[in-house]
């Protein structure tokens, strides 16, 4: 990120970081190490600040949901993430009386992230949550491209125009940048949503390891309800 490569800013104009303000600003953030010469191994998100931005994101969505907000949501992680995670806001959210739109479905752009060489890749929702398919199969990705898809074509239905997005990777950071409310969750070796936060274009970036067993996650999900008052 520090170097300036785009796929790991995530759509966000990020301004001049050093490697040194970087790691001193994650530390902050998430409670990795500080020590300059950690280069490999592993790292420590601290749980009191995944905790503390857990219950910020919880309150902002909660704000959504009583005012019925409309609604983004999208993930880079689906694997991980979409059944046990996002699926579930977008129920509740939905529930509530929330609009939570689809839009770009099936739009498609070529991708240079495939393990065996770029592929065509497209947008789908599953029960309202965006992710990307290539190959028959979801696929995790950085890119901002489609989140900024996304919006473009929302852009001529203001009355679809998201209040809120709920994401992680590119797609916060597309919707942060183009200056929608971004609520996210970032891993320590991301910290572009990070950047973004303490330049006040993401509200909540939420500390968090983003790929492990989904069932991990379900705990996380029900504390985020209740946060938001969305328990069922």
């Amino acid at each position: 990120m520090a170097e300036g490569d785009p796929y790991y800013q995530f759509g966000l104009d990020l301004g001049t970081w050093t490697f040194e303000e970087t790691v001193a600003m994650m530390a902050e953030h998430a409670g990795t190490s500080p020590d300059l010469d950690h280069w490999w191994g592993d790292d420590t998100i601290d749980v009191e600040r995944t905790l503390d931005a857990l219950d910020a994101m919880g309150e902002r969505i909660g704000v959504a949901a009583r005012e019925k907000q409309t609604v983004l949501l999208a993930t880079g992680h689906p694997g991980a993430l979409l059944d046990v995670l996002y699926v579930p806001l977008a129920d509740a959210l939905r529930a509530a009386g929330c609009a939570v739109p689809t839009p770009a479905e099936g739009w498609s752009y070529h991708s240079d992230e495939g393990r065996d060489g770029p592929e065509t890749r497209a947008i789908r929702y599953t029960s309202g949550v965006a992710a990307l398919v290539g190959g028959g199969e979801f696929r995790h990705t950085h890119h901002a491209a489609p989140m900024e898809a996304m919006l473009a074509n929302l852009a001529g239905e203001s009355r679809y125009w998201p209040d809120l997005v709920i994401a992680d990777h590119g797609w916060a950071g597309a919707a942060g940048e183009a200056g929608v409310s971004t609520v996210g969750f970032a891993d320590c070796n991301d910290p572009a949503l990070f950047a973004g936060h303490v330049l006040g274009k993401i509200e909540v970036c939420v500390p968090l390891d983003d790929f492990v067993l989904p069932r991990h996650y379900i705990p996380l999900t029900r504390y985020l309800l209740a946060r938001a008052d969305l328990s069922a």
